[in-house]
């Protein structure tokens, strides 16, 4: 028989394991909770295939040379050769360290019914690990050049072929998803060959499920307020984001500036971006976000104070946050989705891909806010 203090023994070792456990368990709860919330968030970003010698559609014959008088924007990869496999394989691990759940390739088609600068996706396609982040393209479309119905027709055929039947592809309701840089210029080019937007993308979704696919997606880039432009659902489009915004949507600055002078007065000029798009246009908005905007190293911006647009890693921070609150106050028309300009566009001054002067700090906050490491 257990003497009386050999039961008080046992009993209070049962009330620290009970004590323990609770704790465990509580802990586990919390885990759970913050793995459940990560997930809900899908956040991509945008990456600028601008990194690679000679290459035809490239505003540079040598583009890193624009960038080094900027040290402070030296990768922490160094100057690569952008398309090379290790390179993109080491990119692709950092982003799913960090969460970044699919990253949407910059993508030109040139008049040629070719592909222009694609070889930073054709180094994603040849990797074999994605390290689960999913991938799409944004055709930078902001050309005066007017395609023909035939060129769009093989344009559809190639991105069906090429991309949209791969697991990795991004998808939205069950459709591969291709974000139009500018949905302005789309349309414009649509009523150039004697259609509307909502005929075009119609085309395309015919095309798209006669190769086997489910239909398509079109994201159009726009902001707010663009003359004559409909946002409604009659257009054809599944959703609106954009690349960056420079202004705001229902106000100007100080003195009538349409542009930001500032990293506060651009988080305040998304913001208001974001509700307008919100109230204003239909289908899903993919909350659009930004590091900053800086330029120079491509000649600087008409308004030289815009370059003064640049984040530090705490106001990137408060950023994301004011988008993580808008995702979470519209789930359903943003359906928790968010993309991030941009992952490398060094010329601009936008960039979160590590750099030997802020390191990691861009990406740390990325995964403070919305989750890292989700698979």
């Amino acid at each position: 028989m257990n003497s009386p203090c050999a039961n008080l023994r046992q009993a209070r070792q049962g009330r620290r394991l009970f004590s323990i456990a609770g704790r465990l368990l509580a802990w586990c709860s919390v885990a759970l909770s913050l793995s459940v919330q990560a997930a809900d968030y899908q956040i991509g970003v945008y990456y600028f295939p601008g990194w690679k010698d000679n290459q035809m559609g490239s505003a540079y014959t040598l583009p890193w040379e624009k960038i080094k008088p900027f040290p402070e924007r030296e990768p922490v990869l160094g100057w690569y050769r952008e398309g090379d496999d290790a390179v993109m394989n080491q990119q692709l691990g950092w982003m799913q360290k960090y969460g970044i759940d699919y990253v949407v390739f910059d993508w030109l088609w040139g008049r040629d019914n070719k592909p222009h600068l694609d070889h930073a996706v054709n180094a994603y396609l040849r990797t074999p690990d994605h390290h689960g982040v999913k991938f799409s393209i944004m055709w930078a479309n902001h050309t005066d050049y007017i395609f023909s119905r035939d060129q769009f027709e093989a344009l559809f055929h190639f991105w069906a072929q090429r991309y949209m039947f791969r697991p990795d592809y991004l998808r939205m309701d069950g459709k591969p998803v291709v974000f139009i840089f500018s949905a302005d210029v789309l349309n414009k080019n649509a009523q150039k060959i004697g259609m509307t937007s909502a005929e075009l993308i119609a085309m395309a979704d015919r095309i798209f499920k006669d190769e086997g696919l489910e239909g398509i997606s079109f994201i159009g880039g726009i902001g707010a307020l663009s003359p004559g432009f409909d946002y409604s659902a009659r257009t054809g489009y599944s959703g609106f984001s954009a690349y960056n915004f420079h202004g705001p949507a229902s106000f100007r600055f100080a003195r009538g500036r349409a542009m930001s002078h500032s990293y506060t007065e651009l988080d305040q000029s998304y913001q208001d971006q974001w509700k307008w798009m919100l109230s204003h246009a239909d289908g899903t908005f993919i909350v659009p976000m930004s590091s900053g905007w800086d330029k120079r190293p491509w000649g600087g911006s008409k308004d030289a104070d815009h370059d003064n647009s640049v984040s530090t890693p705490t106001e990137f921070e408060a950023h994301l946050q004011a988008a993580r609150d808008t995702m979470n106050a519209n789930p359903g028309k943003t359906k928790k989705m968010g993309v991030i300009c941009c992952w490398n566009e060094y010329g601009e001054g936008s960039y979160i891909e590590p750099t030997r002067q802020q390191g990691f700090s861009y990406l740390e906050k990325v995964k403070k806010v919305f989750g890292g490491d989700k698979r």
